[in-house]
């Protein structure tokens, strides 16, 4: 189960882009320590095959918006240098 302290992947994106950030501010986006310490824990107990359905679910979202951000990130790379 997800610490409540810490806010999901989803949350955390969207506030971040809710800022309107700069293409810059967006290639140097991070997720928070608390959400990297948290993926580090699935991806341990998934190694482990401890997962339980919940924790499955938070890892599939975390994995598909680290997706997301790499596609978004990679588009803009590519608009930068066109813009060169």
């Amino acid at each position: 189960m997800a610490d409540s302290k810490i806010p999901s992947i989803k949350i955390e994106v969207l506030d971040f882009l809710s800022t309107c950030p700069s293409a810059q501010q967006v290639l140097d986006f991070r997720a928070s320590e608390g959400l990297q310490e948290r993926l580090r824990y699935l991806l341990q107990q998934n190694k482990e095959r401890t997962l339980t359905s919940e924790e499955n679910a938070e890892l599939d979202e975390m994995e598909y918006m680290d997706h997301l951000m790499a596609m978004l990130k990679a588009k803009i790379r590519i608009r930068m240098m066109e813009e060169k």
